[in-house]
């Protein structure tokens, strides 16, 4: 019945299926693509859908109806998105990822240190309407239009910070101006690998579309390959596995964090045996 690919997509479903039963979650399932969805547009963190029903003279329908459809998630307030961000920005682990346009897979660890959750995980994050006639709420039709979000959400999973109400441009911008995420820019800008983060990820098929070219050039390149650079260069982040595993993993039992106390060593080390790298 899924269709998504990842962790997030999957707990995104989970609600779903919570609150509906299984018959009309088949239903839905079927009401998710573009032969159902004829409208859809995302401002800020609502999600609107015209969604094409079915004719049911049973019920009197008999000409092809038309549903308009919305859906969003339960918004955090300003001062919640204030100290989770801060939050953010004493988390290395969770901080050097997101700098690096990751998705953390311990992400709701900070959300939940606050009380919250950032996937929907009870039926009323999700605020939903549709216009059609049908008592049950949500109806296949809001399933359909939920559905299409948890695709979106496998291939962009920081769309769920718009949803609840962070633009993650925004959020990008505040991590990357905190001390230690101002350290690791500056980093990555001394080696040219400065990360960069796109709203619009999702471009018109037919923009700056190229014409296809010849087999000759197919096979030899249109453009020359770029010139092998054989130098050594220091790593774009010192110590990026060790701050990947946290500030606090599960075999660590000092009160310093692992990273505040490894890094200087591993500097060291390096330093002292540059010569025979």
């Amino acid at each position: 019945m899924r269709s998504v690919r990842t962790w997030w997509g999957e707990k995104f479903l989970e609600v779903l299926e919570q609150c509906m039963d299984i018959g009309r979650l088949k239903r839905g399932r079927a009401y998710s693509g573009a032969n159902r969805i004829l409208e859809f547009s995302v401002k800020g963190h609502q999600v609107s859908a015209k969604v094409r029903g079915n004719v049911n003279h049973y019920f009197g329908i008999h000409k092809e109806p038309r549903y308009s459809v919305s859906v969003s998630l339960k918004q955090f307030s300003a001062e919640d998105w204030e100290k989770i961000t801060l939050d953010m920005t004493h988390n290395a682990a969770i901080l050097s990822q997101l700098l690096l346009n990751e998705m953390p897979s311990n992400i709701e660890q900070t959300f939940s240190s606050r009380d919250l959750r950032l996937l929907p995980s009870r039926s009323s994050d999700v605020i939903s309407k549709c216009s059609c006639p049908d008592y049950e709420s949500p109806c296949k039709h809001v399933a359909g239009v939920y559905y299409k979000l948890a695709s979106m959400l496998d291939r962009d999973p920081f769309f769920v910070f718009q949803l609840r109400g962070m633009q993650f441009d925004k959020l990008h911008h505040v991590l990357a101006e905190s001390d230690l995420g101002h350290a690791l820019i500056n980093q990555m800008k001394t080696h040219d690998h400065k990360p960069e983060y796109h709203s619009n990820r999702y471009p018109s098929p037919n923009r700056n579309r190229e014409k296809h070219p010849d087999l000759q050039s197919f096979w030899r390149g249109v453009k020359p390959l770029p010139k092998f650079d054989d130098t050594w260069n220091e790593p774009v982040i010192p110590a990026i596995l060790i701050k990947k595993g946290g500030d606090y993993p599960g075999f660590w039992e000092h009160r310093k964090p692992l990273v505040e106390v490894m890094e200087p060593i591993y500097e060291q080390i390096v330093k002292q045996n540059r010569n025979s790298i």
